[in-house]
């Protein structure tokens, strides 16, 4: 089942919600290309917070 911003995996709970967002889009892409569950999750969270880093927090400096 797709993850959305009410339903989503208990380890995301804690991360900002924008970094949460982009979390559920990878983990989704992830899960439709087959990856199981767990691994999609971890992945995605990883992904997320690096694409904060990366795209986020240059997006406040403007």
């Amino acid at each position: 089942m797709p993850w959305n911003s009410s339903y989503f995996p208990v380890s995301m709970k804690y991360l900002d919600p924008v970094v949460r967002e982009k979390a559920i889009e990878i983990a989704n892409a992830l899960l439709e290309d087959g990856y199981e569950e767990g691994k999609a999750i971890r992945i995605a969270i990883a992904k997320a917070k690096q694409w904060w880093q990366h795209h986020g927090a240059f997006d406040q400096r403007r």
